[in-house]
């Protein structure tokens, strides 16, 4: 941990804080704090930022309710930007969007970009549009038994292939089977945010509990 004294603050006393979604890692703004929005920042546990506009400073939800609850504050190495992790409560943008970041200027043909989140808009995007042709939306037409089956079916494929020692065909099918639990996520209306909540709230996920039998 670093003393606030270690950073570098400009001319005008403000440092760039970069604001990124502690579950889907997406950039959701890029704001400026001050040596005292810093430190509410800390106390509360919530963004707080300085207004260039405005000129004071700005606790992100006051208003709106869409909060942003900080998971950690981490400088670069040169002590000059900060990039701050959160749980937000709502969207990140004023104009309603996740982020702020939503206006693309350049994708490479080559290159594709994954997340986990991008994945699961996708297959929400397959429920509710019905594309013809896309297998995911045949798996939601032919309903919950049937995601269940496949999913059960891949579970099945993954076991086998690790059972073999294969690494290769194991990844190959526990890729399918991430796919299938997250069709299995969206039929029922769980979020990745759900998951991250469960995970984050066990913890001690691999505590072993000795159980002596009675004598």
């Amino acid at each position: 941990m670093i003393n606030t004294d270690m950073l570098k603050f400009d001319e005008k006393g403000l440092i760039p804080a970069v604001v990124v979604d502690s579950i889907s890692k997406k950039v959701l703004t890029l704001a400026y704090m001050n040596k005292e929005s810093l430190r509410i920042s800390e106390e509360k546990g919530l963004t707080c930022f300085w207004s260039r506009s405005r000129q004071e400073l700005w606790l992100k939800g006051e208003t709106s309710g869409n909060y942003q609850h900080i998971v950690s504050i981490t400088s670069d190495c040169d002590g000059d930007a900060l990039v701050v992790e959160v749980e937000k409560d709502g969207p990140a943008c004023h104009k309603g969007t996740e982020s702020c970041f939503e206006n693309k200027l350049y994708q490479s043909d080559k290159l594709q970009s994954f997340s986990y989140e991008g994945l699961l808009k996708l297959i929400e995007g397959r429920k509710i549009e019905k594309t013809e042709g896309s297998y995911t939306t045949y798996l939601f037409e032919k309903g919950l038994d049937k995601i269940l089956k496949k999913v059960g079916e891949e579970s099945t494929e993954v076991i086998i292939a690790a059972k073999g020692n294969d690494k290769r065909e194991t990844v190959y099918e526990i890729a399918d089977l991430a796919y299938h639990v997250m069709v299995l996520m969206v039929e029922m209306g769980i979020s990745l945010e759900d998951i991250h909540k469960e995970l984050a709230s066990r913890h001690v996920i691999d505590k072993k509990v000795k159980q002596e039998k009675m004598v």
